[in-house]
């Protein structure tokens, strides 16, 4: 593998939005928010450096600090701010609920909450702020910090925006953030400055922009590809970053995105179906690039994408271990239904898997993977890697040219009589049925075969015999048909935008009478 180097090597998170507020800095905004904020790097790292001082005052160096803010340029003073107090971000997803917030700050050992009052009350989060102060943490809000800074605060933070309150090293933990919970319990990641940096030095090698883009970013920062993607990346290259607070508002965003003239933006393929379901054709004419992972693409998007906006839809594919991203198409290579080719500098290889005859699960090195977890089991400890290698437990193949597929997850294949099924083939074939209509497969138990298929669909035309049909000519097991269809309104989806599979299958057994399976 040819050596790969960093362009931000030897920096911490800090040195490189100072470098490129001294590359990039002009008169125009760099950060603009949904509230009406614009600043430019100048004010931006000066606000940090006040907040700084502030949080310097309430916590120790190398001290995980939780933030549960939404996408608003709080959210960036904040991150920019504990990074130059020497502090370690934990980003927490409001959206995962009260045990699950509480629980992940245990997990880091925070003790610190860093809020807004009027975040908390608009999205309706009092329950999860209860939570937290049962769990003996302590919220500081924003809105009582904004009270206490003073002109001498102000101008001391013009005067020191470039520097740093406390030494730290590129190899040491700059933030922790949490799995998105889909198949189980979050788990702290633990991510260097290097290995962010590393990412997003990556990611500029297969993707161009410059300081003539702008990023439009629905992705939450508690996410992994919106915080490096939506947060880091755009900031430390000198491209403009328009932040909104929730990719939920399908008929908002379009809107937003007309007034706001973006030329990127980054989502998931329900977000971009719901986009495009509501929007005017010219809503999106800015928008020259689209990179989506998460999920699966599917065709119909790629292609109203293509049809009605003009803009190229390019599928990556990353981990939160990964910092995040470990492959993505690029304009001038690009294979619908792959993920695009592995980026530069990251190690891989495929393990086979009993039953499963191509592909194999997909291990992990480089400068782009974790330190390690901080599992609830261990709280405040760094479980490291071994040897350095990610198992990323999603089964791929690799083809010629490099380029990656998905097969799915080791624990999104169901083993029926003896033969493993993949939940994810079976779902991709009820999408291809009925491309209009949400879908997702899960397993449950079964007496008589170790397992049982379950399509839970919005179709309501959905049925047994179709799908047979279609996997008869698509040459599947026959144990690939769902035994069972249950029809939803909606499909459980989490604040990421992935399908929320333990809900889903919880639905499912609940309404064939299997009884609670959280």
């Amino acid at each position: 593998m040819p050596e790969f180097r960093s362009r931000f090597a030897g920096q911490t998170l800090f040195q490189a939005f100072v470098a490129a507020a001294k590359t990039f800095e002009d008169e125009r905004p760099v950060l603009e928010d949904a509230l009406g904020g614009a600043l430019n790097y100048s004010r931006m790292l000066t606000g940090a450096a006040v907040l700084a001082r502030k949080f310097a005052k309430l916590t120790k160096k190398g001290e995980r600090v939780a933030v549960l803010l939404p996408n608003a340029n709080a959210v960036v003073l904040a991150f920019v701010a504990l990074q130059s107090a020497g502090r370690i971000p934990a980003m927490l997803n409001y959206t995962a609920g009260p045990a699950v917030v509480a629980s992940a700050c245990k997990t880091v050992q925070a003790r610190l909450v860093i809020s807004s009052r009027a975040f908390i009350e608009k999205a309706e989060l009092g329950l999860v702020v209860a939570a937290l102060e049962a769990g003996g943490m302590k919220l500081l809000w924003l809105e009582d910090v904004a009270k206490s800074v003073s002109l001498l605060d102000k101008a001391w933070g013009y005067l020191n925006r470039n520097r740093t309150l406390e030494h730290t090293v590129p190899s040491e933990p700059a933030l922790v953030l949490f799995t998105s919970g889909s198949e189980g319990m979050p788990k702290g990641v633990v991510l260097s400055h290097e290995n962010v940096l590393a990412n997003c030095s990556q990611i500029s090698q297969r993707i161009e922009f410059s300081p003539s883009d702008k990023l439009f970013n629905v992705l939450p920062v508690f996410h992994s590809f919106g915080l490096t993607g939506g947060m880091i990346l755009p900031l430390v290259f000198g491209v403009r970053l328009y932040l909104y607070p929730s990719p939920l508002h399908y008929k908002i965003i379009p809107q937003a995105v007309a007034k706001t003239k973006p030329t990127i933006l980054f989502g998931t393929d329900t977000f971009l179906a719901g986009y495009a379901r509501t929007a005017k054709d010219s809503d999106f004419q800015s928008v020259r690039l689209v990179v989506a992972g998460a999920e699966a693409v599917r065709n119909e998007t790629r292609d109203t994408w293509a049809r009605r906006f003009n803009s190229v839809v390019l599928e990556g594919f990353g981990m939160t271990e990964a910092a995040p991203v470990v492959a993505v198409n690029s304009p001038s290579a690009n294979k619908p239904g792959s993920v695009g080719q592995v980026l530069p500098g990251i190690e891989h290889r495929l393990d086979p898997v009993e039953g499963i005859a191509s592909g194999g699960r997909l291990f992990l090195r480089g400068p782009n993977v974790m330190l390690g977890y901080m599992l609830s089991e261990k709280p405040g400890k760094l479980v490291p890697l071994d040897d350095g290698w990610h198992d990323s437990g999603d089964i791929v193949e690799v083809d010629e040219a490099g380029f990656m597929t998905i097969r799915g997850r080791v624990k999104r294949f169901a083993k029926i009589a003896g033969e493993m099924v993949s939940l994810g083939a079976v779902e991709i074939m009820a999408q291809s049925l009925w491309p209009e209509e949400n879908h997702a497969v899960v397993s449950v138990p079964d007496k008589r075969k170790g397992e049982r298929v379950v399509l839970v669909t919005t179709a309501q035309a959905a049925s047994r015999d179709v799908i047979a049909e279609a996997s008869r000519h698509s040459g599947f097991s026959e144990l690939s048909v769902p035994n069972s269809i249950i029809n939803v309104a909606q499909i459980p989806v989490l604040g990421t935008g992935k399908t929320d599979y333990q809900t889903t299958r919880r639905i499912a057994a609940e309404k064939l009478g299997l009884g609670n399976m959280a």
